[in-house]
């Protein structure tokens, strides 16, 4: 039986707690009010912060299921990221980024999704990974630097800085288009291997009667859906919104 109750980080409550209060905060010293949207997107990326990284998920991910691991990083890369972003009017996105020519620089498409590939791909490599696994100070670095290059990865979608604007329509599906990639070598690289690549996984203490290989091919493939998925779904709001524009 899975203990989740008890696996409760206090880093990360402690974190969500100080980033709940200084978006609160920016907005009273501004003397403004949210919109709903960015109240709901900001909060929803905050809850979806606790409930990935405490409670089950957490011990089976760092204790028993490499499967369970990846559904933490594709809720950090394609919810979290995105709900942050979109939480985040432009006057906080400016001042927490201080929008200069190296901000510029790296939140145009190329080195963004550059960016993203490079970090992406370096933490799932067995060496990497595994490091991660058997020190928490790695995986706390792990988890905060996939978050800090998705936001970069979905800046040129979502941002909405005026020093550091979003792109427009039509080079927002151009992109989208080339988003899922990074995710879908990652994950075509983990379907794919015929040997196991992270023997933590192998003294694990099975669950469900997963082998540790069979794991780790559900795991990529729980990675590859919404490689595909989430894009597409992006790319379609996009262009139904730059449709109505137009009309």
């Amino acid at each position: 039986m899975i203990d989740g109750a008890s696996d409760i980080h206090l880093d990360v409550v402690i974190g969500v707690g100080l980033a709940a209060g200084a978006w609160a905060g920016a907005w009273m010293v501004r003397r403004q009010r949210p919109r709903a949207g960015e109240t709901v997107a900001f909060m929803g990326a905050l809850v979806t912060l606790l409930l990935v990284l405490n409670g089950p998920l957490h011990a089976l991910s760092d204790r028993y299921l490499f499967s369970a691991h990846m559904v933490q990083h594709l809720a950090l890369t394609l919810v979290v990221a995105p709900l942050l972003l979109a939480g985040l009017p432009g006057f906080m996105v400016d001042v927490l980024a201080r929008p200069g020519w190296l901000t510029r620089a790296f939140t145009r498409p190329v080195p963004a999704l550059g960016l993203y590939a490079v970090v992406l791909i370096g933490w799932h490599l067995p060496g990497p990974y595994g490091l991660a696994l058997e020190r928490h100070a790695v995986h706390i670095l792990q988890h905060l630097s996939l978050i800090a290059a998705s936001v970069v990865a979905w800046w040129p979608v979502l941002s909405r800085s005026a020093a550091a604007p979003r792109l427009d329509p039509a080079p927002q599906i151009l992109y989208l288009f080339a988003f899922g990639f990074p995710m879908t070598a990652v994950a075509a690289m983990i379907t794919n291997a015929e040997r196991l690549l992270y023997p933590f996984y192998d003294a694990a203490p099975r669950l469900l009667g997963l082998s540790a290989l069979a794991d780790q091919r559900l795991g990529g493939v729980i990675m590859w859906v919404p490689a595909g998925l989430v894009p597409i779904i992006a790319f379609t709001v996009v262009f139904f919104r730059w449709a109505a524009e137009e009309s």
